[in-house]
């Protein structure tokens, strides 16, 4: 994607009310320090005049397991131990079940959006994107951008591993005709424009990292260094990273479904090849040796049978999800 320039809105560099919207699943370990930090950054914001003083951070536990909800309320009330936050910093919303980190991301997104903000971030609670690239996102904001995107300038944290199928990712997804912004996550700057152009977007498949480049509007980018988890575990293990990787392919691209076409039609190519190879065979009384043709004709065939059911079966699955038409999320509890 190509970085666009805008001039500045209304020819000033306004004053937002701006948001921070963290997603929380079991992080009681690193929210303490979390707080302590956002707190802090918003403080210096505002003093400097760069961000309302009303603007906040909203927590959003996605049914979280341990204290985290509890700790989220005692933030809001401003009696969590250790961290002495001022009244109307923090607030948060809890989903009354485990939704998923994208949905509890746009479950907070469109909580903010509705109460007012002129802009919300959004990031991690383990701390590993740079707080401090906030001050960088709002200068952009302030120059036009409507969505200014937090891209990694290295990766350097990762495994050999994570580094390879990171960049397999970005490329398969580039070739099927997804536009993303390769080595960038979920932390990013949204406007309200941009944030009311996101809540047009009603699929049950949610995946934030595709739908937020093709609303459009003009975007700029952050670079930053990606540091370790403060505490806890990673939320995001090799199967879920597969799924997650799934679910951006099925939301965008019909591509596979050709390419399942086109893997059939080549199978029946080499089947008219193995039938006039059998032909032959007969004609010439040497058949003996064809039954390591046919057996590995049928495990070709079978195994590509196979495939294509798999990938199939994902697109039927993701359009019975989409057909029923359930809520992404429901809102159990709210705290102001």
């Amino acid at each position: 994607m190509e970085q666009i320039e805008s001039p500045v809105r209304n020819g000033c560099v306004p004053v937002p009310m701006l948001w921070v919207v963290v997603p929380c699943y079991n992080e009681e370990e690193v929210l303490p320090e979390t707080a302590r930090r956002l707190m802090a950054k918003l403080g210096r914001l505002a003093t400097d005049g760069r961000i309302d003083a009303r603007s906040r951070v909203l927590l959003v536990d996605d049914g979280s397991r341990d204290a985290t909800w509890e700790m989220i309320r005692a933030l809001a009330s401003g009696s969590l131990e250790g961290v002495a936050c001022p009244a109307g910093m923090f607030c948060g919303i809890s989903l009354a079940h485990n939704a998923g980190h994208q949905n509890a991301l746009y479950a907070g997104l469109m909580h903010a959006s509705d109460h007012g903000c002129d802009c919300a971030v959004s990031m991690d609670a383990d701390l590993q994107d740079d707080i401090d690239a906030i001050d960088e996102m709002l200068g952009r904001f302030a120059e036009g951008a409507e969505v200014v995107y937090g891209v990694r300038d290295n990766r350097d944290t990762d495994t050999a591993f994570k580094r390879g199928t990171a960049r397999a990712f970005y490329g398969l997804m580039g070739r099927l005709g997804v536009e993303m912004v390769p080595d960038s996550a979920d932390y990013r700057l949204m406007g309200r424009r941009a944030l009311e152009a996101l809540s047009e977007y009603r699929e049950a498949n949610l995946f934030l990292r595709g739908i937020v480049p093709a609303i459009g509007f003009p975007t700029a980018r952050v670079y930053y260094r990606r540091g370790e988890r403060f505490a806890g575990e990673s939320k995001y293990p090799l199967g879920r990273m597969v799924q997650f990787a799934l679910q951006g392919i099925t939301s965008f691209s019909v591509l596979p479904i050709r390419l399942v076409t086109a893997l059939g039609v080549a199978s029946v190519v080499v089947s008219v090849g193995m039938v006039v190879y059998a032909l032959v065979s007969r004609a010439s009384g040497d058949v003996v040796p064809g039954w390591t043709s046919l057996m590995v004709s049928v495990w070709f065939v079978g195994g590509l049978i196979m495939v294509s059911l798999g990938v199939v079966g994902e697109y039927v699955g993701m359009t019975y999800l989409e057909s029923k038409r359930r809520p992404r999320y429901i809102i159990g509890d709210v705290v102001e």
